[in-house]
Parts: structure tokens; C-alpha cells; sequence
């Protein structure tokens, strides 16, 4: 596949770049990158074209049952000006990951990639260049055969899309208010918590448009057999520091395996800081509360970066944490991840890709 010839039809008419502050996913570049897949054909006709609506038969899967799956990645203007990367593999790996659980067939990761880097390379003017801004990354697969029984698709396509974006929540680096759902269900071991697909996230619409009202940025969802031991944050991963010692929900089938998760372990592993995967309950983060050793908790995820967390409510109880502050494991996190993903500090973890 890596050998196929990539078909290029540049926009005759560019559009015009949003000015002012970035909302998160609301503009979209002038090209995007599809591919299609035919069960005898396979993956084909890779193209990038102008950025344009698609056309899907009304009886497509997708509709019906919910086959897709996709990813999120961003790129950045680094400190001399070129443009990087930041694990890019890892996310077409996860993909890959996702299609395993989704029955969808694999992408070819390393050409997957390079489909991105010509992308970008086309559309690199739209990468901005604010502070704290970056190029997000939507690759995505969706299902078209149309036929309206429960099977996989013999049919699909796999596209990119990009947006030019700012912070994901409007508190940037402030920390953020997040409640514990106790009444609804986002996953549970042997489900789909684990991939990246789209029904994860249209199941937990009901729970945070309840708590969006009541001034919460996001649901933290517990275990959905006892409901007591913590799983993640709607668009994150979650840490706590508890009297010295970092630790984080382990996968278990049920929480998705975050790209910044895991690059936080690895700074944490590096900087000899304690750090510990393994099964946490929310009990146990109160009782930390209430004994005074719960120090810090923030989130992790491709479209925060480390987000702190001020403030958590169980069972109408706030528990206010770090007097409401940021602690300093999530800053020097967050200033050590953005001056890798920027190029504002050195990588010793080989993680940047440069786009020529």
C-alpha cells in the first residue's frame, strides 16, 4: 500500500484563515485526505481533494449501527519555525487498535502517515503560530456499504480532516471543575471502552449536558459494574497525586489507552517521580481529601495537554483540591509536554516527527 500514488486536486479558490481567537473544532483547512476500501480491493485511490461534503447512500452502516471509529492528533509550528508531530504512529496504531474492535480492516500505518505529511505539507499555512494554538488532526473511518443488516461493512472510507485550533477548555491552564457520575454508564470491560469510537462519546452526552449546567467542564465515569472505582474523564485520562506518589486508573478493557497518558508515565518514569497504574476508587481519593494527602489531580489527553483539576463533586460533596491551584507535577508536565510537542526544549524521547 505504502507504494501507492497519492492523487492531488488543490482547491482552485482558498478559503479565507479564521482571525481572532480559535474555537476548538470550527474551522476546517482547504483539503482533506479520503481512501476507500472495496472488500476485493481493499484500501484504494488514496487522493487529497478541496474540503467538501460527502455523499453516503441513506443506508450506509455508519448510520445504523455505529461503525466508525477515529483519532486525534495535532501539529505545531515549533521555535524554528518548522512544522512537527508529536507520536503521530502511535495515534495510526491506535487506530489500527480501534479497527480491531470495530471489525473494520487495518490502514497501513506507515502509509497512513505519509498521507498526513503530504496533507499538512499542502496545507501548512494553515498552522498557526499563537501561542498555545496548534493544527488538530481527525483522521477518521466510517462505514458505506449500504445494507441494512447487523454485519461489518464491506465497505468503507478513511479520511483526514484538520482544524486550526486554540485551547480545548475555555480555563486553558486554570483548573477545572469535573463531576463524578454515579447514575449513568460510559463503559464496561468487554464493550468498546477501549477504542476509539463514535458511540462512547454519544453515550456520555446525557451526563455531561446535565452537569454543564452546574458550571462543570466535565463527567469523571467510574466502573460501570460497582460504580466506585475511577475509569476517566470524558476527553481524558486521569492522575492523582497522593501523598507523593502519582497514580492512575490501570487499562482495563474499559478505558482508552491515551497517547499523553502514556507519554506522562514515561516523563514521570524518567524524572524518578512515583508513579503507579493500578485500580483506584473514588472512596479512596475522598478519604485522601479528607486525611489532607491528596495533592494534586489533573487530566491528560491530546486536546488539553494536562488539564489541573480544582475542584471535584461526589455525591453532592465538593472536594476542592490544591486550594484550587495548579500543582506543580501538572505544570512542569504541561510546560515539559508543550516545549517538546513546540520544539522550545530538547526530546529526549524521540517522540517529535518533523514534516519536510
Amino acid at each position: 500500500m505504502s507504494k501507492q500514488e497519492i492523487n492531488v486536486q488543490l482547491r482552485k479558490t482558498l478559503k479565507e484563515k479564521p482571525t481572532g481567537e480559535l474555537q476548538f473544532g470550527h474551522s476546517f483547512t482547504d483539503h482533506m485526505f479520503i481512501m476507500d476500501y472495496e472488500g476485493e480491493k481493499g484500501w484504494h485511490d488514496p487522493r487529497i481533494v478541496p474540503y467538501q461534503p460527502i455523499t453516503l447512500d441513506p443506508a450506509s452502516i455508519v448510520f445504523h449501527y455505529g461503525q466508525t471509529v477515529f483519532e486525534g492528533l495535532k501539529a505545531y509550528v515549533a521555535k524554528d519555525g518548522s512544522v512537527q508531530l508529536f507520536r503521530p504512529e502511535k495515534n495510526f496504531a491506535r487506530l489500527n487498535h480501534s479497527n480491531d474492535r470495530m471489525v473494520i480492516p487495518h490502514i497501513d500505518e506507515v502509509f497512513a502517515l505519509e498521507a498526513l505529511k503530504k496533507l499538512i505539507e499542502i496545507e501548512k499555512d494553515w498552522v498557526p503560530t499563537d501561542e498555545g494554538t496548534s493544527l488538530y488532526i481527525r483522521p477518521f473511518i466510517v462505514a458505506t456499504e449500504a445494507y441494512l443488516g447487523v454485519n461489518p461493512s464491506n465497505e468503507y472510507k478513511f479520511m483526514i480532516i484538520l482544524s486550526p485550533v486554540g485551547a480545548y477548555y475555555k480555563e486553558g491552564m486554570n483548573p477545572v471543575k469535573i463531576a463524578v457520575e454515579n447514575n449513568y454508564v460510559r463503559a464496561v470491560k468487554g464493550g468498546t471502552g477501549e477504542a476509539k469510537t463514535a458511540g462512547n462519546y454519544a453515550s456520555s452526552l446525557m451526563a455531561q449536558e446535565i452537569v454543564s449546567k452546574d458550571g462543570f467542564a466535565q463527567v469523571l465515569w467510574l466502573d460501570g459494574v460497582e460504580k466506585k472505582y475511577i475509569e476517566e474523564v470524558g476527553s481524558m485520562n486521569v492522575f492523582f497525586k497522593i501523598n507523593g506518589e502519582v497514580i492512575t486508573p490501570a487499562l482495563n478493557g474499559s478505558i482508552l489507552p491515551g497517547i499523553t497518558r502514556d507519554s506522562v508515565l514515561e516523563m514521570l518514569h524518567h524524572w524518578e517521580v512515583p508513579v503507579t497504574e493500578r485500580r483506584i476508587s473514588m472512596a479512596e481519593i475522598a478519604e485522601a481529601h479528607e486525611n489532607g494527602t491528596l495533592e494534586e489531580v489533573f487530566g491528560t489527553g491530546t486536546a488539553a495537554v494536562i488539564s489541573p483539576v480544582g475542584q471535584l463533586t461526589w455525591e453532592g460533596k465538593d472536594y476542592i483540591v490544591n486550594n484550587g491551584e495548579t500543582g506543580p507535577i501538572a505544570k512542569k508536565l504541561f510546560d515539559t509536554l508543550t516545549g517538546i510537542q513546540y520544539g522550545r526544549i530538547e526530546d529526549p524521547f524521540n517522540w517529535i516527527v518533523k514534516i519536510d
